[in-house]
């Protein structure tokens, strides 16, 4: 898929995030440290974890089997692979349920929506999609278009809205994972957004040039936007900015 719309452009400068925010990010930099820190001693990492008990490693099965999905905040997860991305070991989407959505925040209406998508206590958010390499740890963040994970479809800003409310606090199927994943959301929300914000317009935009399709289910848009990270790297300079 190409677009004249450039991600950088809807990403926000460090130091432009408010201070209070980017202590909280920073909290979360040193919540995934810890993380990692107790699955090391331990031979881990957060990829393993999702896997074990699973069997053989298949493409486009959901691990573990039936998802992670806490009862309190109505977050959801699963780890999955599929079309042999080049450096991608898997990927983890996220989201969260109808019962943890902010009030008045409703799915995007689409008059000539070609498929039924979930509605009322059904509605699920998908907020963005976290990139593994091959040793367990995070290499980017992307998000995709609808039919990808069968959401119901919300705006951005109502997506940044319900972001916050994604937060895994159980030990099924493992407590540092779920911290882990968790933290890495709160760490990198701001970039989150600007994903979120960049993926309406490039959206607005096929829908612009082919009126009357139901671009939400094109096979063709699949990853909309993509960003590359390092954790370490960002948790260093996010240090810097505060001192």
């Amino acid at each position: 898929m190409s677009s004249t719309l450039r991600l950088d452009h809807f990403l926000p400068d460090l130091a432009g995030v408010p201070r209070a925010r980017r202590m909280q990010m920073q909290a979360a930099a040193r919540e995934i440290a810890e993380c990692y820190r107790v699955l090391r001693k331990g031979g881990l990492n957060v990829v393993g974890e999702v896997l074990r008990g699973g069997g053989e490693f298949v493409e486009m099965d959901h691990y573990p089997a039936d998802d992670v999905f806490d009862g309190d905040s109505h977050a959801q997860y699963y780890y999955h692979a599929h079309r042999g991305v080049d450096a991608e070991h898997g990927h983890f989407h996220t989201f969260v349920r109808a019962g943890g959505i902010p009030d008045g925040r409703q799915p995007l209406t689409v008059p000539h929506a070609s498929e039924a998508r979930p509605g009322g206590g059904d509605a699920i958010c998908h907020l963005v999609a976290v990139s593994m390499d091959g040793w367990g740890y995070p290499s980017g963040l992307f998000t995709t278009n609808r039919w990808v994970t069968d959401e119901s479809w919300y705006a951005a800003e109502d997506a940044i809205a319900i972001l916050p409310r994604f937060e895994i606090d159980h030990a099924f199927p493992s407590w540092p994972t779920n911290r882990w994943l968790s933290a890495m959301l709160r760490l990198y929300g701001p970039q989150i957004e600007g994903l979120l914000r960049h993926r309406d317009a490039v959206m607005a935009e096929c829908q612009a040039e082919r009126p009357d399709e139901d671009v939400y289910e094109d096979r063709r848009i699949d990853v909309i936007g993509y960003l590359p990270i390092a954790v370490d790297t960002f948790a260093e300079a996010l240090t810097d900015s505060l001192r």
